[in-house]
């Protein structure tokens, strides 16, 4: 029986690329998997057909001797290269199928990098509006001085693994399957030690405590990250260390709140100024400033001074402080200071719903509330 064009049984185009070729492989292999046709007796044959076309357009070699002479340029019982003489079925399964039954794991391309480490660092508002430098020490693993990171006794090395051949790994067969493991010697590194270093035992790192300079650029706020790079814990066997990220936490200020890049603070005012109007000396992160107030000013009222906020550490406009103001009620009055407010209370008389619009306002809306509940 002829055999069917290999473009064909792949659904590709005879320009198509390698990883066109991959895609419609992966897609007809597992269509036709005997593993998920064990009742279709076909489904075999459709399945290694696949694959003989898949090997052979894979190949530079074999794909242009197909495309000159057809099948005999590739069938040893037709006089050509054949099918298999240039690579075996299961690396090109397992080349096609790695992302999905776990191959493609660490070869051996070096050893592993080191994990990042993360340092919460508190900082007071002022530092983190105007930006510092701070010293901190960060317990990790570092890499062991004795070895050199290496794990062995000085003046010994490390041996290639004879269980995985340096490879890490090692392949189990299973049916069509090849099953890709952790070799169980070295337990992925290819390398054994016969002589371990003393310090680190043969792991190639020790637990230190460094000292680290961090400069806080201005403006930054909870949660913003900074970078260390190479300041992680050193890589198992000399491997590349990774990466410390310091973490802000702006510590609650005792005047301030922050908000983005604007400020707020409450500004308690005094029964007069408030109702006569007068001048106050307020705080902002760059020193004192006077703050007019009018009269007549009421509780919740916000001043905004504009400039005295938090640059951003990201780019942008300066924010602004906002002051919101808090009447202040007097407290421990002696008995004059009462007879003068009972005086003052009287002289309102009948035009003192005036005088206080929005307890006006107040005792109006609750006598419509009560008033709509009636029957």
């Amino acid at each position: 029986m002829s055999k069917r064009d290999y473009y064909e049984v792949l659904g590709v185009s005879k320009n198509a690329d390698e990883k066109e070729i991959k895609k419609s492989y992966r897609r007809v292999a597992m269509k036709y998997h005997p593993d998920r046709n064990s009742d279709d007796p076909e489904s075999d044959e459709k399945f290694k057909e696949a694959t003989e076309a898949y090997e052979v357009l894979m190949d530079s070699e074999k794909r242009g001797a197909y495309d000159q002479y057809g099948h005999a340029g590739v069938d040893p019982s037709m006089g050509g290269g054949g099918f298999g003489g240039g690579g075996n079925f299961s690396d090109i399964f397992g080349d096609v199928f790695g992302d999905i039954f776990g191959g493609g794991g660490r070869g051996p391309g070096g050893p592993a990098r080191g994990s990042d480490l993360r340092y919460t660092l508190d900082i007071s508002l002022e530092d983190a509006v105007k930006g510092t430098t701070v010293e901190i020490r960060v317990p990790s693993l570092s890499a062991c001085d004795t070895c050199d990171g290496s794990g062995a006794k000085k003046g010994s090395s490390a041996t290639t693994c004879g269980t995985c051949g340096g490879a890490g790994q090692v392949r189990m067969q299973q049916g069509f399957f090849q099953v890709q493991q952790t070799c169980p010697t070295c337990r992925g590194r290819g390398k054994t030690i016969e002589d371990p270093c003393g310090s680190c035992h043969g792991q190639g790192r020790v637990e230190k405590t460094k000292t680290l300079s961090v400069k806080v650029p201005p403006g930054v706020d909870t949660g913003d990250r900074i970078r260390l790079s190479g300041e992680g814990e050193a890589g198992p066997e000399g491997g590349p260390p990774g990466d410390l990220f310091v973490q802000m936490s702006v510590k609650q200020h005792p005047i301030f709140e922050r908000d983005g890049k604007n400020l707020y603070c409450e500004v308690p005012i005094t029964f007069v100024a408030a109702a006569l109007g007068g001048e106050l000396e307020v705080p902002t992160l760059d020193g004192r400033v006077n703050l007019k107030i009018p009269s007549e000013t009421q509780t919740g009222k916000l001043f905004r001074l504009r400039g005295k906020g938090v640059k951003p550490v990201r780019g942008g406009s300066v924010g602004d402080l906002l002051c919101r103001a808090v009447v202040e009620t007097p407290v421990n009055l002696n008995k004059e200071q009462k007879e003068l407010l009972q005086k003052f209370q009287e002289s309102l008389g009948e035009a003192g719903n005036a005088q206080s619009p929005r307890q006006t306002s107040f005792f109006e809306g609750v006598k419509n509330f009560f008033d709509d509940m009636k029957p």
